[in-house]
Protein backbone atom coordinates (compact mmCIF):
# COMPACT_ATOMS: atom_id res chain seq x y z
CA UNK A 1 0.00 0.00 0.00
CA UNK A 2 0.95 3.30 -0.87
CA UNK A 3 -0.08 7.16 -0.13
CA UNK A 4 -1.20 8.69 -3.65
CA UNK A 5 -0.59 11.81 -4.87
CA UNK A 6 -3.56 13.89 -4.91
CA UNK A 7 -4.34 16.16 -8.44
CA UNK A 8 -5.71 19.43 -7.85
CA UNK A 9 -7.43 21.82 -9.85
CA UNK A 10 -7.06 22.81 -12.62
CA UNK A 11 -5.85 19.27 -13.53
CA UNK A 12 -8.47 18.65 -16.52
CA UNK A 13 -8.88 14.61 -15.13
CA UNK A 14 -11.07 16.14 -12.23
CA UNK A 15 -14.06 17.38 -15.23
CA UNK A 16 -13.55 13.73 -16.38
CA UNK A 17 -16.33 11.13 -16.18
CA UNK A 18 -15.04 8.34 -14.39
CA UNK A 19 -15.45 4.45 -15.80
CA UNK A 20 -17.08 2.02 -14.01
CA UNK A 21 -15.92 -1.13 -12.65
CA UNK A 22 -16.37 -4.52 -14.29
CA UNK A 23 -15.15 -6.64 -11.87
CA UNK A 24 -13.28 -6.70 -8.66
CA UNK A 25 -9.80 -7.94 -9.27
CA UNK A 26 -5.81 -7.64 -7.83
CA UNK A 27 -5.69 -3.90 -9.59
CA UNK A 28 -9.10 -2.73 -7.84
CA UNK A 29 -8.40 -3.98 -4.61
CA UNK A 30 -4.84 -2.46 -4.54
CA UNK A 31 -6.22 0.72 -5.54
CA UNK A 32 -8.88 0.25 -3.11
CA UNK A 33 -5.85 -0.06 -0.25
CA UNK A 34 -4.03 2.69 -1.83
CA UNK A 35 -7.06 4.88 -1.34
CA UNK A 36 -7.28 4.14 2.17
CA UNK A 37 -3.96 4.76 3.03
CA UNK A 38 -4.16 8.27 1.15
CA UNK A 39 -7.63 8.95 3.09
CA UNK A 40 -5.79 8.71 6.51
CA UNK A 41 -2.92 10.23 5.66
CA UNK A 42 -4.71 13.12 5.11
CA UNK A 43 -5.83 14.89 8.54
CA UNK A 44 -9.65 15.51 8.65
CA UNK A 45 -10.25 13.94 5.05
CA UNK A 46 -13.74 12.08 5.48
CA UNK A 47 -13.69 10.91 1.85
CA UNK A 48 -11.44 10.23 -1.52
CA UNK A 49 -12.35 9.41 -4.84
CA UNK A 50 -9.96 7.53 -7.21
CA UNK A 51 -9.91 10.33 -10.09
CA UNK A 52 -8.32 12.31 -7.06
CA UNK A 53 -5.11 10.52 -7.50
CA UNK A 54 -5.26 10.22 -11.35
CA UNK A 55 -7.40 6.75 -11.68
CA UNK A 56 -10.30 7.83 -14.05
CA UNK A 57 -12.24 4.45 -12.14
CA UNK A 58 -15.58 5.04 -10.19
CA UNK A 59 -13.99 4.38 -6.41
CA UNK A 60 -14.76 5.98 -3.36
CA UNK A 61 -13.66 5.60 0.38
CA UNK A 62 -15.63 7.54 3.01
CA UNK A 63 -15.14 7.39 6.60
CA UNK A 64 -16.41 10.25 8.80
CA UNK A 65 -16.20 8.41 12.01
CA UNK A 66 -12.52 10.20 13.02
CA UNK A 67 -13.88 13.55 12.26
CA UNK A 68 -17.16 13.29 13.43
CA UNK A 69 -17.47 11.04 16.55
CA UNK A 70 -20.84 12.52 18.00
CA UNK A 71 -22.97 11.85 14.69
CA UNK A 72 -24.54 8.30 13.54
CA UNK A 73 -22.25 7.03 10.73
CA UNK A 74 -21.15 3.85 9.27
CA UNK A 75 -17.75 3.93 9.58
CA UNK A 76 -14.84 3.33 6.48
CA UNK A 77 -17.05 2.40 3.26
CA UNK A 78 -15.50 1.23 0.45
CA UNK A 79 -18.24 1.66 -2.75
CA UNK A 80 -17.45 0.82 -6.41
CA UNK A 81 -19.92 1.83 -8.86
CA UNK A 82 -21.68 4.02 -6.63
CA UNK A 83 -25.35 5.60 -7.83
CA UNK A 84 -27.19 7.60 -5.65
CA UNK A 85 -31.33 5.84 -6.11
CA UNK A 86 -33.03 8.26 -3.48
CA UNK A 87 -32.65 11.22 -1.54
CA UNK A 88 -34.94 13.98 0.19
CA UNK A 89 -34.37 17.34 1.51
CA UNK A 90 -31.75 20.04 2.16
CA UNK A 91 -28.63 20.64 4.02
CA UNK A 92 -26.23 23.56 3.78
CA UNK A 93 -22.49 22.86 5.01
CA UNK A 94 -19.26 24.26 4.44
CA UNK A 95 -17.07 21.95 2.24
CA UNK A 96 -13.45 21.46 1.67
CA UNK A 97 -11.31 19.06 -0.55
CA UNK A 98 -8.26 17.72 -1.41
CA UNK A 99 -8.41 18.52 -4.70
CA UNK A 100 -8.86 22.56 -3.97
CA UNK A 101 -6.50 23.17 -1.42
CA UNK A 102 -7.18 26.58 -1.04
CA UNK A 103 -10.57 27.24 -0.47
CA UNK A 104 -14.09 26.43 1.34
CA UNK A 105 -17.40 26.61 0.13
CA UNK A 106 -20.83 26.86 1.16
CA UNK A 107 -22.64 23.68 -0.62
CA UNK A 108 -26.45 22.67 -0.59
CA UNK A 109 -27.31 19.22 -0.43
CA UNK A 110 -29.66 16.77 -0.04
CA UNK A 111 -30.07 15.31 3.53
CA UNK A 112 -31.10 11.91 3.12
CA UNK A 113 -29.53 9.56 0.40
CA UNK A 114 -29.96 6.09 -0.24
CA UNK A 115 -26.67 4.98 -2.35
CA UNK A 116 -26.47 1.49 -4.21
CA UNK A 117 -22.83 0.25 -4.49
CA UNK A 118 -20.84 -3.05 -4.81
CA UNK A 119 -18.61 -4.00 -2.28
CA UNK A 120 -14.87 -5.57 -2.77
CA UNK A 121 -16.93 -8.92 -3.34
CA UNK A 122 -19.02 -7.90 -5.96
CA UNK A 123 -22.03 -7.82 -3.64
CA UNK A 124 -24.33 -5.23 -4.76
CA UNK A 125 -25.10 -3.05 -1.17
CA UNK A 126 -27.76 -0.46 -0.23
CA UNK A 127 -26.74 2.54 2.18
CA UNK A 128 -29.22 4.51 3.33
CA UNK A 129 -27.79 7.80 5.36
CA UNK A 130 -28.03 11.56 6.41
CA UNK A 131 -26.14 14.58 8.10
CA UNK A 132 -22.28 14.94 7.09
CA UNK A 133 -22.24 11.43 5.97
CA UNK A 134 -24.59 12.03 3.24
CA UNK A 135 -22.89 15.09 2.30
CA UNK A 136 -19.41 13.44 2.35
CA UNK A 137 -20.43 10.89 -0.46
CA UNK A 138 -22.55 12.85 -2.48
CA UNK A 139 -19.01 15.05 -2.34
CA UNK A 140 -17.46 11.95 -3.47
CA UNK A 141 -19.76 10.71 -6.14
CA UNK A 142 -19.70 14.02 -7.69
CA UNK A 143 -15.91 13.68 -8.06
CA UNK A 144 -17.36 10.81 -10.59
CA UNK A 145 -18.89 12.74 -12.74
CA UNK A 146 -16.97 15.28 -12.95
CA UNK A 147 -17.96 18.04 -10.45
CA UNK A 148 -16.05 19.71 -7.57
CA UNK A 149 -17.89 20.99 -5.04
CA UNK A 150 -16.84 25.12 -6.80
CA UNK A 151 -19.64 24.05 -9.37
CA UNK A 152 -22.05 23.74 -6.41
CA UNK A 153 -21.62 27.13 -4.82
CA UNK A 154 -24.17 29.34 -5.58
CA UNK A 155 -21.97 32.48 -5.21
CA UNK A 156 -18.48 32.55 -5.33
CA UNK A 157 -19.03 36.07 -4.05
CA UNK A 158 -20.80 35.02 -0.82
CA UNK A 159 -20.24 31.26 -0.57
CA UNK A 160 -16.29 31.01 -1.38
CA UNK A 161 -13.43 31.30 1.63
CA UNK A 162 -9.92 31.40 1.54
CA UNK A 163 -8.99 28.42 3.93
CA UNK A 164 -6.77 29.63 6.57
CA UNK A 165 -3.40 27.53 7.04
Amino acid sequence: MSISEIITIPNPLLRKISQPIENVDEEVVTLVNNLKKTLYFHKNCVGIAAVQTGVLKRIVVTDVSQSFKEHKNNGPIVMINPQIVYSSGKLSSREGCLSVPDFLGQVERKKKIEVEYLDLNEKKQILKTSGFEAIAIQHEIDHLNGKIFLDRVTSLKTDLFRRKR
